[in-house]
């Protein structure tokens, strides 16, 4: 299976990616609205890009109202394959310092009040879910961090909590006693919907801060995530454009037809209206 266009959504400090030539914005309808921002087009490393800021210019949304849905479907009608987010996160382990990076290969949902899939009316999916992060892209996401001169951690699990609020110390040190390794607020349901669109996940975590846990540590607030971030951000961006012309030409992996064994509705049950609405995503299974 090809390789097509190499997907970018930038977290909290990311707000664009510097380097990309012919460039253009595309702005998109979806059947869920329209993504965070328009998504800015173009070519990097050799490869055709699509990157979106998370949150919108101006940080605009939090973590809640992020529109995960229409970002993920969006970056799908536009030919993205591979996905890479770029996240920061409360460090949960003192060998995680703050200022490195962690590629996670496991995540656990605490969210509440976020929907969680594209295909909640008219046709049942289940995706196997029990690998949330392509490991192939995992592999070379690593390494170009590696490149850019981060110190990287090469697994462990990213918790995702709702949010707005931080955690309370209680909360914190219960996740520490799980083995959590970071924390954050929008990992899901972005690796579960961008499972269900069959695209290669991963995801880049920027250590900016103990969370509230550590006991010689002050607290963290949104005064040190965006000290830290300013102090990361280019070494992020630097990661980015290194994994770019390092992603193969073909992918080997799974992710590509999640959906070949996870579709339980007959396909002479699903809705035409269904099968309209969500053509990007099923039109290999349900022509």
């Amino acid at each position: 299976m090809q390789t097509g266009v190499i997907g970018i959504i930038g977290g909290s400090g990311f707000y664009n990616m510097a380097g990309m030539t012919d460039v253009r914005m595309e702005d998109i309808d979806t059947p869920f609205g329209k993504p965070s921002d328009p998504v800015l087009l173009g070519r990097l490393g050799g490869r055709d890009v699509a990157f979106i800021a998370r949150h919108g210019k101006g940080h605009r949304m939090n973590p809640t109202h992020v529109p995960v849905r229409a970002n993920i479907y969006a970056l799908k009608t536009l030919g993205v394959t591979h996905l890479v987010s770029v996240s920061a996160v409360g460090s949960m382990k003192e060998e995680i310092e703050p200022l490195q990076m962690v590629v996670p290969d496991q995540l656990i949902d605490r969210t509440v009040h976020r929907p969680r899939t594209f295909f909640d009316e008219g046709v049942v999916v289940h995706v196997a879910f029990d690998k949330p992060y392509c490991a192939d892209l995992r592999e070379v996401l690593m390494e170009a961090a590696v490149g850019a001169g981060a110190t990287v951690h090469r697994d462990g699990t990213y918790i995702c909590i709702e949010g707005p609020q931080f955690s309370t110390r209680a909360e914190s040190l219960l996740y520490r006693s799980w083995g959590m390794s970071v924390i954050g607020m929008t990992a899901m349901p972005e690796a579960r919907l961008a499972r269900e669109a069959e695209m290669c996940y991963a995801t880049l975590a920027m250590a900016t801060d103990y969370d509230t846990w550590h006991p010689h540590h002050d607290s963290v607030t949104v005064e040190v995530v965006v000290q830290t971030l300013n102090k990361n951000v280019q070494r992020a961006k630097d990661t980015v454009a290194n994994l770019i012309s390092t992603i193969p030409d073909t992918r080997e992996c799974t992710c590509g037809h999640a959906l070949s064994s996870a579709i339980m509705t007959s396909p002479d049950a699903v809705p035409p209206e269904v099968k309209e609405r969500l053509r990007p995503l099923l039109e290999k299974y349900l022509p």
